[in-house]
């Protein structure tokens, strides 16, 4: 026997529905229901609790893609937050490859990338920066944007942030960050940067938002300056670039 559809709808905005639907819900059933929604309205969308892992694969199954969290949703008179799942009225239909790779694309983990570069002089001291938003020093790099090479990436954080144009060599390390100080985990790349006469930091024009100042430094400074993670990132780079270590690790070890 068939079993009687559940799902409820409500009309929350012009042109936007909402579903409901109790645990252990039939995923054909919320299908038909959002398919029914979808005639009139040109967005149907699921509020799921974090919490609730059968309501997210009944979303994703049923054909709304998640758009992220809602945080602070007043329920029963208590903020709680909330996953939005939501599917269009001009969404293409889900058995298209294309339209079936943009659900899932738009559920699975996504990390972090940053890259760096490093940067040595004639003498193998280590190019570190000093930030304006934190108090230990960097290598030079940034965030990877989203669709963005991380080989070109360095080299654009690296222009922005010293005005230095510095292609980006081989890649030296893969460092997985851990999350960390309200940050979600990383993935940290570094690549290398070359070799430079000391005089390269007169060319440097600082990018005043981002950069206190920049040197040339000791692995002994590096230690001294950097947080530990860092320090150790630094030597394992250097380590890869002699042939020697892994060229993977996890907070530099």
């Amino acid at each position: 026997m068939t079993q009687q559809p559940t799902t409820t709808r409500s009309t929350v905005a012009d042109g936007v529905a909402r579903l409901v639907w109790p645990p252990g819900e039939p995923i054909d059933n919320v299908r038909r229901e959002l398919a029914r929604a979808l005639v009139t309205h040109a967005r149907v969308e699921a509020h799921v609790d974090p919490d609730d892992t059968e309501g997210q694969r009944i979303a994703t199954w049923a054909g709304m893609q998640r758009e992220g969290v809602m945080r602070g949703v007043t329920v029963d008179g208590t903020p709680v937050d909330r996953i939005v799942y939501a599917r269009l009225a001009t969404d293409r239909p889900v058995d298209e490859p294309g339209s079936f790779r943009a659900l899932l694309n738009s559920f699975l983990p996504r990390k972090r990338a940053i890259s760096q570069m490093l940067v040595r002089d004639t003498d193998q001291r280590v190019l570190l920066c000093q930030l304006t938003y934190k108090t230990d020093w960097d290598l030079p790099g940034g965030v990877v944007e989203v669709g963005e090479s991380p080989m070109v990436a360095v080299a654009r954080e690296v222009e922005e942030e010293l005005a230095l144009q510095i292609p980006a060599g081989r890649l030296l390390l893969t460092d997985w960050l851990p999350p960390w100080g309200g940050w979600d985990d990383a993935l940290c790349l570094v690549f290398d940067g070359g070799e430079h006469e000391p005089a390269i930091l007169d060319r440097v024009v600082k990018q005043a938002r981002e950069i206190r100042s920049a040197r040339f430094c000791t692995l002994d400074e590096v230690d001294e300056l950097c947080a530990d993670f860092t320090a150790r990132r630094v030597r394992a780079a250097l380590a890869t670039l002699a042939d020697e270590g892994s060229a993977y690790t996890e907070s530099g070890r």
